[in-house]
């Protein structure tokens, strides 16, 4: 009996040997960062396809009662979740209450249909060499332009 546990103790402590003597799985490779990101997701390249993407998506959270119409009322509470409501205080909740006030110019609803037009309307102006494709660069001389219009 002595010998079968001595036996069984070799042969596990071989097995682990090995085991421990396995290189690890390679990690695979981090992608390079795009110059310009700051940190902020906001600043990646983005297609086209990938802002309707985002714009269909950010309909389906937005339309709370999931009908396909988005209403101020449920813009205006998610603008308020945000800090932005009525006298809402800080950034993101006056970047959300003026994102709410654009989106519905007067209208009390919007379809996905036009939110997702106003979503591909604002990439097109950002896009300045037409390609396709809106990078950070671009992306920051679109948002110094709009400065400079309503600066003057």
């Amino acid at each position: 009996m002595i010998k079968f546990v001595t036996v069984a103790a070799a042969a596990a402590i071989a097995l682990a040997a090995q085991a421990s003597a396995q290189a690890p799985a390679p990690v695979p490779a981090p992608t390079a960062p795009q110059a310009n990101l700051r940190g902020n997701w906001l600043q990646a390249d983005q297609t086209r396809q990938q802002a309707q993407q985002r714009a269909d998506l950010m309909f389906q959270r937005l339309d709370a009662n999931h009908d396909g119409t988005l209403t101020k009322a449920e813009a205006d509470a998610a603008a308020a979740q945000m800090g932005g409501g009525e006298g809402g205080k800080g950034r993101g909740g006056k970047f959300a209450a003026r994102l709410v006030d654009r989106l519905f110019a007067g209208a009390d609803s919007v379809s996905q249909a036009q939110f997702e037009a106003q979503a591909l309307q604002r990439f097109d102006r950002q896009d300045l060499n037409h390609d396709g494709t809106v990078t950070g660069d671009e992306r920051q001389q679109a948002r110094a332009a709009r400065q400079d219009r309503q600066g003057n």
